[in-house]
């Protein structure tokens, strides 16, 4: 019987640590949901910025200055776009719960996306330099208006998921660090347990 209670208790209290260790992988999850949330907002902020400015240039402007904000009002329809269906997700995410497993796995897409990402934006800077040649060569206004709006984008969007990348990394190494301290984790359903191979 005295074993009994002793096995008892070291149960109750694996439980009690497999309880505080889930409490802290929500936390985890919920703060690389937060910075993806406030991401999704800078984003939708400089795309509405940018509509409304490129919407006045593109109506009052002429020439190079013209299709300078007429790339800018076209591309950051995309962006808003974007912002909008990414901050739709993390409301929708927001009460979700992860198991040990699917919070790696989301942590290293999220990763994923912004490296890839900031990889497009080299690309989009390179073709805005080379719209913005092409014009001077062809005498374009079109080409050179276009090509120094798609440098701008493309320098935003390369400091936007640089800085992303490095908050969501931040947030991933905690949670790998996590994971490693605390293998055994519970949902209030099942017991997971995270192995390295």
């Amino acid at each position: 019987m005295y074993h009994m209670k002793k096995i008892f208790a070291l149960f109750l209290l694996l439980i009690s640590i497999d309880c505080l260790a889930q409490d802290s992988l929500q936390t985890l999850n919920f703060n690389r949901n937060r910075i993806k949330n406030t991401g999704m907002q800078v984003l939708g902020g400089w795309a509405t910025a940018n509509i409304v400015v490129g919407g006045i240039g593109w109506a009052s402007t002429n020439a190079t200055t013209k299709y300078f904000h007429q790339m800018n009002t076209i591309w950051n329809v995309a962006n808003l776009g974007v912002a909008l269906l990414g901050y739709t997700a993390t409301i929708k995410d927001r009460d979700h719960t992860y198991t040990a497993r699917e919070s790696l796995e989301e942590q290293h897409k999220l990763e994923k996306l912004f490296l890839v990402n900031g990889a497009l934006d080299f690309a989009y800077i390179g073709a805005g330099f080379y719209l913005k040649h092409r014009g001077d060569i062809n005498n374009s206004d079109q080409n050179r208006g276009y090509g120094s709006a798609v440098i701008l984008q493309g320098v935003f969007l390369l400091l936007f998921d640089a800085t992303m990348y490095a908050s969501e990394h931040r947030t991933g190494n905690k949670l790998r660090r996590f994971l490693v301290k605390n293998p055994i984790t519970f949902d209030g359903q099942k017991v997971g347990m995270v192995v390295n191979f």
